[in-house]
């Protein structure tokens, strides 16, 4: 169950990155430069975010699922609720600056396509990019 969980959660963030790498010809985003921004400051931070689903104390648990859900080739009907911890760095030990808090299900029959639903919790104010406790990293 824990092995087939890991596969979801890899196949989940493949597709998004298959996603957002795919060309569209809407533009979600535009290029930002800090000098024509006025008195708007620009920032940029880094967060980690902990997805974790096996163990002693999995932060995604699966709340609900489809009779069929365990033998559908995109695990459709699967609901996993969480309460990831973001940090500042790639480890879990990490210094915790807030969580992610929501929903994800697997909505497709017949392709790799979740339903995502989260909400950012700051529970302390992010220091700038690369940066880990005082010292530069990466």
């Amino acid at each position: 169950m824990a092995a087939k969980a890991s596969l979801l959660l890899l196949l989940l963030s493949l597709s998004l990155a298959i996603s957002l790498a795919k060309p569209d010809s809407r533009r979600f985003s535009r290029t930002l430069r800090p000098q024509k921004l006025g008195k708007e400051k620009l920032s940029h931070f880094r967060i980690y975010f902990h997805d974790i689903v096996s163990g002693r104390n999995p932060t995604a648990v699966r709340v609900a699922q489809a009779a069929t859900t365990n033998i559908s080739r995109t695990a459709f009907g699967m609901v996993t609720m969480m309460d990831n911890p973001l940090t500042v760095g790639p480890r879990l030990s990490s210094k915790l600056v807030g969580r992610a808090q929501g929903i994800y299900a697997s909505a497709s029959q017949t392709e790799l396509s979740f339903l995502m639903v989260l909400n950012f919790a700051s529970e302390t104010q992010p220091s700038p990019v690369g940066e880990e406790g005082g010292r530069r990293v990466g």
